[in-house]
């Protein structure tokens, strides 16, 4: 199956990818920005008190973290329905159970976000505890777990799509290995975050084990898209031509 057989449906398929290839751009710049230059060093400030003093030092660029993503909350969900559109006619069942991999991991995130608020509001003393440090790094604490908890179904979602590429053969066969391998890489990190005691001490190979298949078949993924929308386009135009012509 190609992209560029002409068909009555190109054009919406074409605005899919558009938006897809939008949204992963948009997700890229928001997660480093909120993660890890504001969530991450927060959470590893190297105590509850430290946690709590950097957010409340600085409690707008927190808030914007949190904003952001909420942000990729609602951009996930535009990309679990582009990717449903674009991929569907290679079977209806499989673009669906990718679709319903990426909700179940955006719900999850959703839930984490909520956490992050909480945490925001317990440090600059919009909401009174009795223990605000304790609390404040157990609900990034639950931020980050509830994260990873979703990130499974995410690596499914990342599985299910990279076969659909590779079977169908809709993008270089390269691209459909990488987000498979990508996909594995998130569910055994997440599996081995929640069995081994001192995680700590592996997770700077783990950090390369999911960083890098993960940033360069999502990138590769996110100029696939554009190069889809384009061709779509350019088929759906063909398509309405032939169209007039009959």
């Amino acid at each position: 199956m190609t992209l560029t057989n002409p068909t009555p449906t190109d054009t919406s398929r074409a605005t899919a990818a558009l938006w897809a290839g939008i949204g992963y751009a948009a997700l890229f710049v928001l997660a480093i920005l909120a993660n890890f230059t504001v969530v991450q060093p927060v959470k590893t400030a190297g105590s509850a008190t430290a946690s709590l003093e950097a957010i409340a030092a600085d409690p707008g660029a927190f808030r914007l973290a949190t904003l952001a993503f909420a942000a990729i909350f609602v951009i996930d969900v535009v990309i679990a329905w582009a990717l449903h559109v674009i991929l569907r006619p290679t079977g209806e069942m499989r673009s669906l159970l990718a679709a319903w991999m990426r909700l179940t991991y955006t719900v999850l995130l959703g839930a984490g976000v909520a956490f992050l608020h909480l945490a925001g509001q317990l440090a600059t003393g919009a909401i009174e505890a009795s223990d605000s440090s304790g609390l404040v790094a157990l609900l990034l604490e639950a931020f980050d777990i509830t994260w990873l908890v979703g990130l499974i179904a995410f690596g499914a979602h990342l599985l299910v799509i990279g076969w659909i590429l590779f079977q169908a053969r809709l993008a270089p066969r390269i691209l459909g290995i990488g987000l498979m391998i990508a996909g594995a890489a998130y569910i055994a990190d997440t599996a081995l975050h929640l069995v081994v005691a001192d995680y700590a001490a592996i997770a700077g190979v783990m950090l390369a084990v999911v960083a890098i298949p993960s940033m360069l078949s999502e990138l590769g993924l996110t100029v696939w898209l554009f190069v889809a929308a384009r061709r779509l386009r350019t088929a759906g135009r063909v398509a309405g031509q032939v169209a007039a012509r009959v």
